[in-house]
């Protein structure tokens, strides 16, 4: 049994642990390790205390070890369902554990565009977040793929930093209407070269210019056991007060999952401000 099951492994899920095992809350963080959008950034240098830039996968696992450091428990499985009794029920890989306060921190998973190698040139070229990345594409040509409104506001933000911006439908109609930036409907065939991106072919035999392909094809909604529980959502995202409660007595959500900036300093400053109101809600709930 514990106080507070934090779902999500990431840097709002790790900060408000810290804060509620400090607080001598009994704290289990659950989540699989490495699988959020974070791990896939090659370097990070927009993070307070860093001097030099440090990989998505380090800084994660240096955030996991710093929470087992001071008692957190830690989990590596997917959560697959949340149920509400005398206490919260949590399954995750067959097993279940109880506790009195849940924090929501799974972030948003972005969709891949299903593009012939992107895995292969994630952090050699492809990114999924023009705030994180654009600075390293300065001066050079990039596309973003995706057909809505968010490609569009990707494009936004690359064009301060990118000799150039190409929106890229991917076979698609586009969603949105510019005269900022040329647009191709085409389907993408390939990314073009050996170490890094350096271009992209279409299907019709067009070559497009490129050192950055940025992914902006939508957001997976947040997770669906939120849903069954009647936690309230705005669009993809969970619903949450400045403290981080959501409508659900007990159930807090945190991080890129509440929308706003994606940023990890954001995150962080969110888990902590969750992890304070969890120590209010465990401590009152002990009182009475």
């Amino acid at each position: 049994m514990y106080d507070v099951i934090i779902i999500g492994k990431g840097p709002a899920g790790i900060s408000c642990a810290i804060y509620t095992v400090r607080a001598g809350l009994k704290t289990l963080v659950i989540g699989i390790s490495g699988k959020g959008t974070l791990a896939k950034d090659y370097q990070i240098e927009n993070y307070y205390g860093f001097e030099k830039p440090i990989g998505g996968i380090e800084l994660l696992e240096a955030g996991e070890r710093q929470a087992a450091n001071l008692g957190v428990e830690l989990f590596d499985a997917e959560v697959t369902s949340i149920e509400k009794y005398e206490k919260f029920v949590v399954k995750a890989m067959g097993q279940t554990f109880g506790s009195d306060a849940v924090l929501i921190a799974t972030g948003q998973a972005r969709k891949n565009a299903g593009i012939p190698d992107e895995g292969r040139f994630e952090g050699k070229g492809v990114s999924y977040c023009a705030v994180c990345d654009g600075f390293f594409y300065r001066g050079k040509p990039v596309v973003v793929v995706g057909d809505g409104e968010y490609a569009l506001t990707e494009a936004e933000e690359l064009k301060h930093l990118a000799s150039k911006v190409t929106l890229l439908t991917n076979g698609t109609a586009p969603l949105f209407q510019t005269m900022d930036f040329e647009v191709f409907t085409e389907k993408i065939s390939g990314i073009i070269g050996e170490e890094i991106v350096e271009g992209i072919a279409l299907d019709n035999g067009t070559i497009v210019d490129a050192n950055g392909l940025f992914v902006a094809v939508g957001t997976a909604s947040a997770t669906d056991f939120a849903r069954k529980l009647g936690i309230e959502f705005e669009g993809l995202n969970i619903k949450v007060s400045k403290n981080g409660d959501t409508n659900f007595s007990g159930i807090f959500a945190a991080g890129d999952c509440v929308g706003g900036f994606r940023q990890i300093s954001k995150s962080v400053g969110e888990g902590a401000i969750a992890g304070k109101q969890i120590i209010d809600f465990c401590r009152k709930l002990k009182q009475k």
